[in-house]
């Protein structure tokens, strides 16, 4: 939603100043639907506000880490797949010309790929919407336990992770080819002295 990056680091909405800049970031519409949702919720917590929350159950703490991992397998993918490629690709081409260091240019590879993220995010999220998982259906005091703060939160933990280790695939076929050029490298510098 809105034109801000979506991986970019976020404040959290605790400020007037930062509530405008977000509201400002949006489009009408998004603003509209923004404001239907929270008076909603917002006349829910009031008419619960005497209840005491009933407890989240097992299953909607699995619901909540599970909503919140999906998106991230696909970030955690796409970061790392498009920083290996991208490193590799540096490394073997500028790298080599400019004398870059393989540190150097798994960092320009990390620079590609968090660029390529801002532009990739919005479609990770439409691919795991499009999955059919619903927004958790939990009451307002529920969405503020710290059960479904700290779910929701190892949830993107474990999303990212799982996403990072599979996007380590190019890995599969970047071995052979990096071993070959170190040995007509080193082939080179024998027959070289």
């Amino acid at each position: 939603m809105g034109t801000l990056g979506r991986n970019e680091p976020r404040e959290p909405l605790n400020s007037p100043k930062r509530a405008k800049e977000f509201i400002y970031s949006l489009h009408p519409k998004e603003r509209t639907c923004l404001l239907k949702e929270l008076q909603s919720f917002e006349s829910i917590a009031i008419a619960q506000e005497t209840q005491e929350a009933s407890p989240l159950t097992q299953a909607q703490i699995k619901y909540v880490l599970l909503h919140n991992a999906i998106p991230f397998i696909g970030f955690g993918f796409l970061d790392n797949a498009i920083m290996i490629a991208a490193g590799t690709q540096i490394e073997l081409s500028i790298g080599v010309t400019f004398g870059l260091s393989t540190m150097a240019a798994a960092a320009l590879g990390n620079l590609v790929s968090d660029l390529a993220g801002l532009g990739l995010a919005g479609y990770v999220e439409v691919l795991a919407s499009r999955l059919g998982m619903q927004v958790p259906d939990l009451t307002p005091k529920q969405a503020d336990m710290w059960q479904t703060r700290v779910s929701s939160h190892m949830g993107k933990g474990i999303g990212v992770t799982i996403g990072c280790i599979l996007g380590m695939f190019p890995l599969l076929f970047l071995g052979d080819d990096e071993d070959e050029s170190k040995k007509k490298e080193a082939h080179t510098n024998t027959t070289d002295s």
